[in-house]
Formats: C-alpha cells, structure tokens, sequence
C-alpha cells in the first residue's frame, strides 16, 4: 500500500512539472460571464499588458448572447468572453503569451458564427494568400490548418518601423497637383518597394502629391480596392505596413504628400461587421446592425451601405480616419462616395440624391471638425457630385470636392461642341461653382474612373483636311493644350497615371479584363518622342503652377466656351500670364488683350513675341497654343 501510494504521489508530482514546463496561455476573467465591464484601457481589438504576454480582445458586438474568443493561443478552442454592463461590449484576457509570437484568431459568436476582428491591422484569407508572392510579402503567417474563413492575428514583437522624416511640411492645397494611382497597374510587381523605386518619375513629373486607391484590406487580391471589408488591416497583395511606411517617408522625403483614397460609404459581404448581423432570409444586413443599413439609400449602392446617423458607425468612422494618420503619417484622405453619407432615401433617382441635404451637410461638418482636431492641416477630399449649393458649403470650411471635367475635356480635345456647350472649361475656375475658396474642388480630366484622353483622341477626334485628332501625334499635341489650360487655373488639380503621356488603353478593354481589370502600364512610351514631349508639357505646367505665385494669388478673367480659349492671370508680385488655344480643327483668328505691351515669353517653346499694342491680333492654326508671361516663369 505504501509503495503504491509513494508511487501515485511521484506521477502527480511529474505530471505536475511537465505542465508548469509548458507554457501555454491562460484565461483571466470574472467568474460571472454577464455585467462585467473591460479592464480600463481596453480598446476595441487587441490590447496588450505585461509587455505583450497578456492581451484583451476587446469587440463590440450588442445583443448577442455569447461571444467566445478562439485562436493558436488556446488550441481554437472557445474562451468564453465576458458582456459589459451596458450589454454591449464582449472581453477576455489571455496571458502567458509568447511576445515574440505573431497569433492568430477569431471570434465565435452565439456559438455558430466565426469572424475576424473589424478592428484587426491583418488578416490571414486562405482563399487569397497563395496568390500573394513572398517578394512582395516576405515569411506571411501560413493560415492555421484546420480552420476556415479570414482569420484575424496580432504580434506584440513584429519589426518596428524607424520614421526618416517627421518634419513634413504638406503643400499648400491651393497649389496641390495629385497623382492619383493604382499600385496594382502603376508597377508591375505591385509592390511599395517598386513604388518607390519609380518615385523618380513622379518628382521629374512635378507632382506634389500622391493619390493612392484603396489599400485597405478588400475582397479578393486583383482589385482596385473599393470591396472594401477590413477598414483597419493593409491589404497584403501590395507589401508588409513597414514597406508601406517606407513608402510615405520616401515621399515625404522628395515633398510629396500621400492622400490615402478610402472607402467608408459601405462595406462588402466579407466584412465581419457585415457577418456579424445578418438577415439570411432577405439577404441583406439585418435591422439592429449597429453599422449598417437594412436597404441601400442611393442609386449607385455597390455593397451594404453604412448608417452614418448612427452612433456606433460614427465611433468607428472616427477610428478609422484616426488609425491612418497617427500610424501611417499620411497627410489626407479622398472619400470615396461621400455624397453616399446619407439617411435620406433618393431610391432610383441621381437628381434626388444629388440635392441639398441638410443632415449630410452636418455629418460632414462633425467629420471635418474631428478630422482637423487630429491634424489642422490635414486634406479632406470629398467625390461628393450634389449641387453646387451643397458643395459650397463644405468648401467654406476647408473641405476639397472632386471636379469631374471629364467630359468637358474629352469634347474640347476632340474638338467637338454641342448646343448646350460640352467643351466649355469654364468649370476649371472655382467661381463658375458658385465656391468663394480656389482650395474648394480638385478639377481634373482623367481618374481611375473615366476614359483615357488619348484613347478618345485616336478612336473619336474630330478632323478637317489633312488635320485629324485621330492621328497619334495630334492627338497628343491637343492633349499637351488641354494640360495647359487645366495647370493655368487657380486651385489643386489632379491627374490620372500615366496621361501625361497619352495612355491609350480604353478603361473598358476587353483584352486587359475590362474596366476592372489590369492594365499595363507601357512604359516604354516614354521612348515615343511624341508621348515624352507630352510628358515635358506636364511636367512644365506642373512645375509652373507651383514655383509661380500668379497662379496661386492674383486676378483672373477667363474665357473658356468658344472654339479659341483664353485664361488671364494677373500676379500680385508683377508677373502676368495669357493663355490661348485654338480647340478648333480649322484656323482661327483671334485677338489677345495683353495688360501691358513690351517683350512676352512663350514658356512652352522657349520664344517671345514683341507686344506694340495690347489687343493683339493673331491668326491660330488647329491646335495651337501658348502660355505667355511679362517675364520667364520659374520651372
């Protein structure tokens, strides 16, 4: 008996030293599951404590009945998560953790339904990983074997990113000229770390800021972005959130802010706040979703659309825009479908959504308000398209609205004009909005979403005699005169990758996919005399608008409807400039009313002309156009 109960109290007392041996992690919580709120703290997501060998998952899920939290920490088995004392909020503790271990992890709520955390910074997607190579994200977590969907991880320890620049001063928006891309198509590689490598053209360029489309986490991999799903987590199909760091401080080094394009007006099905309420039988996101609307409000509805009157979704909005700013310096944001923000149901109708409404203009305005108390002098762009009257509101206070002159554009280069006006610029200057600011729209001719200029040119130009737009060279050459009208007016511009030089491929090509799908990026145009010399122009009505202050401060008249156009800008500091181009396809005359006579640079060919009498009269072939000033402007 005595040998057989020494023998029984040696095996407890191994088994007993194996398991203090083997670290594993360990669940902190109250006794009682109900009424207990987080430790204070806590925030939404992953919390660390103890040097990250304890985390508080921390997720706000109301009237749900359980909420259990399973990851590689406890062998994805549930821990049962303890419910706030307002029924809102769901917590746990886990310790004994491996700081220098990268974890992932799901939430298993009412005992059936596994989700990612909304509030993760990555995720692993076993149904996308594969297609991501190691070059662009090198040692990516595997996905755990034996689970299923997007899982959620955390790493106390992951590599630190060490900032270069943290001095950077943003350009003034009333000369802000944007380049707005696509990482997947702008390089071949989709990678920051070819990004930056080609960060060379862009400064030869001119530009003073970069425009990226959504690089949040979104459906699939080959997209441009706008299926939107993780709000807080880097899509992974272009690099690691170091190399994207490395990214925005290489801008910053060469003066080129980054405004980050995002996507808030909704989210798709993959999303867990989509997930997390649900309504199977109407197929739609069910009436108590904290986030989202049970119907979409507006026409141009793509996924479920977000209920910013509620609460809940503008504590989010909020946390979102505060992440980007405070972990990745960038210095804005363009708002994806901004005039979506809206509770006031237009059903079908474009003009109905588009009118004056009151409680959007509000939730702008608290927008604005919170995002500048982050950061004064951050850039709020909006592709808002209400009317005039709405838009001039929130350009009073700072805001910027996206200008869509595509059509515009496209008629003048092509030189076609219609009863009601169609190649009237006039919408280059801020006044013709009815706005009182220059700051208050982002003209432009081309972005992700219209049809390239040159395409247009070579499938549809206008032609007499000899002289046709469809001709590759002509073409561009009415492209370089359309970047000098654009670059001469007051306020910040921006321009699609790669028009300026002449990029051809239709938006629609079938052979690249179609509207979504890749598009190459052809650089070997640039060894096209014709294409480079568009280039050039760029790059000099850039370079123009921003070292010359009578872009920026001064008078301006403008005439902008007729088949010649003109733009007079007249400089506090004694530069003047005149503008004229011929959008006709036959000759003709026209008589420029310089302010004062003598000697007038051509900037764009390096030639002058001797002003006698101020209303000069001149005879403009098709296509023929000058940027004059009283004295050479500074490139």
């Amino acid at each position: 008996m005595i040998n057989r109960y020494f023998l029984l109290l040696l095996i407890i007392a191994v088994l007993t030293g194996l398991t203090s041996c083997n670290k594993t992690a360990t669940t902190t919580a109250p006794k009682t599951q109900n009424k207990v709120d987080p430790p204070s703290g806590s925030t939404d997501g992953v919390t660390f404590t103890n040097a990250g060998k304890s985390v508080i998952f921390n997720l706000y899920a109301p009237n749900k009945t359980t909420v259990a939290v399973i990851g590689d920490f406890n062998n994805w088995q549930p821990a049962a998560m303890s419910n706030s004392t307002d029924g809102t909020r769901w917590w746990i503790q886990i310790d004994n953790l491996d700081p220098t271990k990268e974890y992932a992890y799901q939430y298993l709520i009412d005992g059936s339904l596994k989700v990612a955390d909304p509030y993760t910074e990555k995720v692993l997607d076993p149904a996308n990983d594969p297609s991501i190579p190691a070059s662009v994200y090198p040692n990516l977590k595997p996905y755990p074997a034996g689970q299923t969907g997007i899982v959620s991880t955390f790493w106390y320890g992951q590599p630190a990113y060490s900032w270069q620049i943290t001095n950077f001063q943003r350009p003034n928006p009333n000369n802000l000229v944007v380049y707005e891309l696509l990482v997947r198509d702008f390089v071949g590689t989709h990678s920051y770390q070819t990004l930056v490598d080609t960060l060379s053209y862009i400064v030869t360029l001119g530009c003073n800021a970069i425009e990226l489309m959504p690089v949040n986490e979104f459906e699939g991999n080959d997209s441009w972005g706008y299926n939107t799903n993780f709000m807080f987590a880097l899509d992974k199909y272009y690099g690691t959130k170091n190399a994207y760091k490395a990214f925005i401080d290489a801008c910053h080094a060469r003066g080129i802010a980054v405004i980050q394009d995002i996507v808030l007006e909704d989210q798709f099905g993959s999303s867990p706040m989509v997930q997390m309420y649900w309504d199977a039988a109407g197929n739609t996101p069910a009436a108590n979703s904290p986030w989202f609307d049970a119907q979409n409000m507006h026409p141009d509805a793509v996924g479920y659309q977000m209920n910013h009157q509620s609460k809940a979704t503008q504590y989010y909005t909020e946390n979102v825009m505060k992440y980007w700013i405070q972990e990745y310096h960038i210095d804005g944001y363009r708002f994806d479908e901004a005039k979506g923000f809206t509770q006031v149901n237009s059903g079908s109708s474009e003009g109905a959504w588009a009118a004056y409404d009151a409680s959007r203009v509000a939730l702008w305005e608290m927008y604005n308000n919170y995002l500048k108390t982050l950061d004064p002098s951050i850039y709020v762009i909006l592709e808002y398209f209400a009317v005039n009257q709405e838009e001039a509101v929130l350009a009073s206070q700072g805001m910027m609205m996206w200008a869509n002159l595509s059509s515009n554009g496209e008629q003048a280069e092509m030189s076609y004009n219609d009863a009601g006006g169609s190649w009237d610029l006039s919408g280059l200057f801020y006044d013709s909005w009815g706005f009182t600011t220059p700051t208050g729209n982002v003209c432009y001719f081309e972005s992700h979403d219209q049809e390239r200029l040159q395409y247009k040119n070579e499938q549809y130009g206008n032609s007499n005699g000899a002289y046709t737009i469809k001709d590759l060279a002509t073409g561009l050459k009415r492209c370089e005169m359309g970047a000098a009208f654009m670059f001469s007016s007051p306020g910040p511009k921006m321009l699609w990758q790669f028009g300026e030089r002449g990029y051809d491929i239709s938006i629609d090509d079938a052979s690249t996919g179609g509207r979504l799908g890749d598009k190459p990026p052809h650089w070997e145009y640039m060894s096209d005399p014709n294409r480079y010399h568009l280039y050039q122009v760029y790059s000099s009505m850039i370079r123009y608008k921003i070292n010359n202050p009578v872009f920026t401060a001064g008078t301006y008249t403008y005439n902008l409807g007729g088949a010649v156009k003109f733009i007079q800008l007249l400089g506090n500091d004694g530069t003047d400039l005149e503008v004229i181009g011929n959008f006709d396809v036959v000759s003709q005359p026209a008589t420029i009313n310089f302010p004062a006579t003598g000697t007038w640079y051509d900037n764009l060919t390096g030639t002058s002309i001797a002003i006698t009498n101020t209303a000069y009269s001149v005879t403009l072939a098709p296509g023929e156009y000058h940027v004059y000033s009283n004295t050479p402007l500074k490139l």
